[in-house]
């Protein structure tokens, strides 16, 4: 059964100046293998709503989706059938696409074991960060799990630093932490939502609710770097995309929230 999160997001600005603003978004989860869609949302075609496999799982327009993410846990000696696999995702809305992050999460038992942090900016760059224990029991919120920041996000952050994933997925809701750490500086990035079954009701209402979907992302995304610009924030020119496309987490820290 694939999953409609009506989530709501935060960014929170660290350091000496402040900025945050929070917004209600739309997220599917699914089993890209075997779920069957409402009727307003399709994959690998044109709706209302759409996954596309080129969107996601490899360079940004040319992934190959599920089969991405089975190789990348093969190569790190996790055998993909032992587990579940699944995409937490912004659908596409109509013909536009855009996600500042998405998650391939395998699970096994009902909770992650691993998941993939797919991290998309505005400047047609993507990096991904693997997370996962080293004995790869669940993954807990109440656990961080840290890796180096490799690939230009903000204009106004540098690529230094460090992210701190907290990541908390149960039966009923997601809440995901994302903290962006560069000595005093960084963002703060939240995502919380609870988990209903996806119909053409819930969809249809988000489409009116939350028009144009991904669109309407990436306006809130300029509105807010504006903001920060007439804030007279430091603006950094583009740095060239990040090699190679995937790492893994650099350190493992527990029992931090």
């Amino acid at each position: 059964m694939m999953d409609h999160i009506q989530a709501k997001t935060l960014h929170a600005r660290r350091g000496s100046l402040k900025n945050a603003f929070t917004y209600g978004v739309d997220f599917v989860l699914c089993d890209p293998a075997t779920d069957t869609p409402p009727a307003l949302l399709s994959r690998n075609r044109f709706n209302l709503w759409s996954l596309w496999d080129k969107h996601h799982g490899g360079p940004r327009g040319k992934g190959r989706g599920l089969d991405w993410f089975r190789d990348e846990l093969s190569q790190r000696g996790l055998a993909p059938d032992d587990y579940s696999l699944v995409l937490l995702t912004q659908p596409s809305f109509l013909w536009f696409h855009f996600n500042p992050v998405s998650f391939w999460i395998a699970t096994k038992d009902g909770t992650p074991r691993a998941f993939i942090a797919e991290v998309n900016n505005t400047f047609g760059h993507r990096h991904c960060y693997f997370c996962a224990h080293d004995d790869l029991r669940p993954i807990e919120k109440r656990y961080s799990i840290i890796a180096e920041k490799l690939m230009h996000v903000s204009p106004f952050q540098k690529v230094e630093g460090q992210y701190r994933f907290n990541f908390g997925m149960t039966d009923a809701a997601f809440d995901i932490r994302i903290l962006y750490e560069n000595g005093d500086q960084g963002v703060l990035a939240t995502l919380e939502g609870a988990r209903k079954p996806a119909t053409n009701r819930s969809l249809g209402w988000a489409a009116v609710r939350r028009p144009l979907g991904a669109a309407r992302v990436v306006a809130l995304i300029y509105w807010q770097a504006l903001i920060l610009y007439l804030k007279r924030a430091p603006f950094l020119r583009k740095p060239a995309p990040p090699t190679p496309l995937v790492s893994d987490s650099q350190t493992y820290r527990g029992d931090q929230k």
